[in-house]
């Protein structure tokens, strides 16, 4: 049969597995945990975007946090949804722009590189169910107080 022939061994490069650090959502900035919690709600279908479902969800008081705009036009909008978070007593955060917070409910179109394109302006939304964030969603509630 045959000799002692050498074997081709093929050397496959050795790669560092990723750690990922766990940041403690209480050191967080606070931007970024609202971010979190937007994030987590959209993607198990408990955010509400917009007047009519937002309304819908604080009047059935079912949500655990509103988001409102600050720069929203119609002062009727912003009076509303005050009223009705302090009605139903849902917290009630607020954040700089229509633009920002309809990025952040996940009202636009993410590129390759993962930067947000058409983003579609949002002037309040609701959560409803947090789902895996809730440790963010705690972090929050005691930073906004």
């Amino acid at each position: 049969m045959a000799e002692d022939a050498p074997v081709a061994v093929e050397e496959t490069p050795v790669v560092a597995p990723v750690v990922e650090t766990v940041v403690d959502p209480s050191q967080r900035d606070p931007k970024e945990n609202l971010q979190e919690v937007l994030r987590q709600a959209n993607y198990v279908g408990g955010l509400s975007r917009g007047l009519h479902e937002v309304c819908k969800v604080l009047s059935q008081g079912a949500a655990h946090l509103c988001v409102l705009a600050e720069d929203c036009d119609e002062a009727g909008i912003t009076k509303l949804i005050e009223a009705l978070c302090q009605e139903q007593n849902v917290p009630l955060a607020k954040v700089e722009t229509k633009k920002q917070l309809g990025e952040w409910a996940g009202l636009c179109k993410i590129d390759a590189d993962g930067n947000a394109r058409k983003v579609v302006k949002c002037s309040c939304a609701a959560v409803s169910d947090y789902g895996r964030s809730e440790a963010s969603f705690k972090a929050y509630l005691k930073q906004l107080k």
